[in-house]
Order: structure tokens, then C-alpha cells, then sequence
């Protein structure tokens, strides 16, 4: 799938990703009704990187790119914060791996 086409369906689905973070740990997620239906949670490796640990989505955001959006909101970060990210999550990795456009921040 090229990125043209990604990001049309991200569009299409596009869910508000809201973050958390103390300084030690943080994370990435989604409310839908009130609850977190997604999370995606990172440590902090010093003060330049962050390692994305967790990817855990509920069923009812199943089949929705709810961890890729997720995933892709944790590279926006690195990017504006000037980060690398390390993906133990195999989730998150195997996103990493399949988008080289994103690679950047590894």
C-alpha cells in the first residue's frame, strides 16, 4: 500500500489520540464513550528516547488502524520533540517495519 493510500484511510478513521506523561512513562490512547478502548505505553531511555513497551486495543476499536494511529502519533512526537524511538512492542515494531517512511526516528 503506498502512503497516498494510508493516509486516506487514516482520514477516513482518523480517532483523536490523546497522551500521558510524567516524565518516567507515558502513553498513547484513545477514549471512545468515556473508556480507553486503546493504549500504547512508552518509558523513557534517558532524556532522547523513548521505548514503546505495550500496544493493547479493545475489540471495539478492532480492525479500525486504531495501534497504527496510535503508532504514527508516537513518531509525530519524536519528530517534535527531536526523540528516537525503540520498538520493543512487537506491534509497534512490526508497523516500523512495514512503514520506512517512519524510520527516521528509530
Amino acid at each position: 500500500m503506498n502512503l497516498v493510500a494510508l493516509f486516506n484511510i487514516l482520514l477516513r478513521t482518523q480517532m483523536e489520540i490523546l497522551q500521558e506523561d510524567n516524565g518516567k512513562k507515558g502513553k498513547f490512547y484513545i477514549l471512545e464513550n468515556g473508556a480507553q478502548e486503546a493504549a500504547m505505553t512508552y518509558i523513557w531511555a534517558g532524556t532522547d528516547r523513548i521505548i514503546i513497551d505495550h500496544t493493547e486495543v479493545n475489540e471495539a476499536l478492532k480492525g479500525k488502524n486504531a495501534g497504527k494511529q496510535m503508532v504514527l502519533k508516537a513518531v509525530e512526537f519524536a519528530r517534535e520533540q527531536g526523540l528516537k524511538i525503540i520498538p520493543l512492542c512487537p506491534f509497534a515494531n512490526s508497523v516500523f517495519k512495514k512503514m520506512p517512511e517512519i524510520q527516521d526516528v528509530l
